[in-house]
Formats: C-alpha cells, sequence, structure tokens
C-alpha cells in the first residue's frame, strides 16, 4: 500500500495553494484550462500517492514551456517554492493526442 504525500500542515497548503498559487498560475500565458484533484487519488504503482493533483492545459509542449519562461511562469516557480519547500512536486510535462 502506498502513503500519501501529505504536507506537514495541509490547511496552509491548501490556503496557499487556492488562495495565492492558483490564481497566479491562471495568469500563465497561453493556459487553456487548470484543473485541480484531490483525495482520494488512487495510484497504481507503489510508492507514495500525491496528495493534490493539477494539469495544466497549453496548445503545445512548446507553449508551455514558453509560458513558464515569462515572468508569471517564473514567478508560479518561486511560488511553488513558499507551499512546498521540500521538493516533493513531481511534475510531468507532456504532449497529448486527441483520439
Amino acid at each position: 500500500m502506498s502513503s500519501t504525500k501529505t504536507p506537514a500542515d495541509p490547511a496552509a497548503f491548501d490556503r496557499h495553494y487556492f488562495d495565492i498559487h492558483l490564481p497566479l498560475a491562471k495568469q500563465l500565458p497561453g493556459l487553456r484550462r487548470y484543473d485541480v484533484s484531490k483525495q482520494p487519488i488512487v495510484n497504481m504503482l507503489q510508492g507514495e500517492t500525491p496528495y493534490i493533483v493539477a494539469t495544466l492545459y497549453f496548445d503545445s509542449l512548446d507553449a508551455m514551456r514558453a509560458a513558464f519562461a515569462t515572468e508569471i511562469g517564473k514567478a508560479c516557480a518561486v511560488d511553488r517554492r513558499k507551499y512546498a519547500p521540500d521538493d516533493r512536486v513531481t511534475m510531468l510535462l507532456f504532449d497529448s493526442e486527441a483520439m
């Protein structure tokens, strides 16, 4: 059974994430959609289950890279270290194809 990557102070994490980080991230140029999932999250692999999963949608991987190279993107990276300073964050960047 996997354990959950629960923040040391979940209430403080949630406050910062939803009140500060999410509004900041929603300003990323080219962002089409931003979805957030919280527990329960099922991890089918061994290892820790994330506390929260955010999925950001852009037109392409290049558009995402360009967004994170802007001042807002850089501010998002700095802010992420405020609510999750221990680097227990996994980021997966990928292109997707409609099927």
